[in-house]
């Protein structure tokens, strides 16, 4: 089975590599160790077994887990939060207040989802089981959570990615757990020290607009941590979040040509890859290198959601 340890990132925050897709520095799930035992996403299903072998590499037990957060809930980031629960005897769900009827009831999500990866679903993403409503806390723009006796998580309606999406800000270490609406941070590219943050912009409520106005809102808090969903943090914050919005701009820009051209998706998703891959070029990136399969797969999915975005606003 693939695994490995988990990651510090500061003395009380830790990051286990949750194998999404079966690919290591996909999607993880944070630990927040203060007297609540608080995790951040879990990820999909077949995620779970990671993340008991994570906690248990950090010396916890699964009944120790007290909240589970997830950003939102698309199947990547809590698609496992049932079957988690399930082995968390202790724990509720901490979700924004338009997702909750999802948790509940998450036919419609594993519909759309199974939509775009098709015969993968079940390998990627199932069981996919429903939570109780008892199991559910909603928090919403300005709400707060007290998990410890010196940390009081704050709670931030960050749209742009998804509606049903929320950041959750960390005092503590002055960081921000940001879900997709702050991109994706490729760590395959450590080794080469190169920093590259993509925006998401998976269907089906990509809205640009509300992405800048969430990741200038970002900016304006000087953060000094940002813990993306996908993969890992930076400190780097502000350069992080400035290159989102730089890509953003262009791939957005990519999608009204290819609209006017009566093209498709397909064709977007080559032309956004063309342009990642001109300038990982610039920076002696190979073609070949292992972070294209990753990037690959996101041009897709992004690739779809601009798309729709357009589609819609011609409705």
């Amino acid at each position: 089975m693939l695994g490995r340890l988990p990651i510090q990132i500061t003395d009380r925050i830790h990051l286990i590599d949750g194998f999404d897709m079966g690919i290591p520095s996909r999607t993880g799930t944070y630990v927040i160790d203060e007297e609540e035992l608080t995790l951040v996403e879990t990820g999909p299903s077949p995620s779970i077994k990671h993340i008991k072998k994570g906690l248990e590499g950090l010396g916890h037990r699964l009944h120790e887990v007290k909240y589970i957060i997830v950003t939102h809930i698309h199947l990547d980031h809590a698609g496992g939060a049932g079957v988690l629960l399930n082995l968390c005897p202790n724990a509720k769900v901490i979700v924004h207040p338009r997702g909750k009827r999802h948790l509940m009831d998450p036919t419609r999500l594993a519909g759309g989802a199974r939509a775009i990866y098709g015969e993968s679903f079940s390998e990627f993403f199932d069981p996919i089981e429903p939570i109780p409503e008892s199991k559910l806390i909603v928090k919403g723009e300005g709400d707060t959570l007290q998990i410890g006796p010196n940390c009081t998580l704050q709670f931030l309606d960050t749209p742009g990615h998804a509606r049903h999406h929320f950041s959750i800000y960390d005092p503590v270490s002055n960081g921000l757990f940001t879900g997709d609406t702050a991109g994706v941070r490729y760590d395959q590219l450590d080794s080469l020290g190169i920093d590259l943050f993509l925006p998401s912009t998976s269907p089906n409520h990509f809205d640009p607009s509300a992405m800048h106005e969430s990741i200038n809102r970002m900016l304006d808090m000087n953060l000094d941590f940002i813990y993306f969903g996908h993969f890992g943090s930076t400190m780097k914050t502000t350069a992080a979040l400035h290159q989102v919005k730089e890509w953003l701009d262009i791939f957005v820009e990519e999608g009204e040509q290819v609209i006017a051209e009566g093209k498709g998706y397909d064709v977007l998703a080559e032309r956004m890859l063309g342009r990642v891959k001109e300038h990982l070029r610039e920076l002696n990136v190979p073609d070949d290198h292992h972070v294209y399969i990753l990037i690959n797969l996101d041009m897709q999915v992004s690739a779809l959601g601009i798309i729709d975005y357009f589609q819609k606003l011609k409705q």
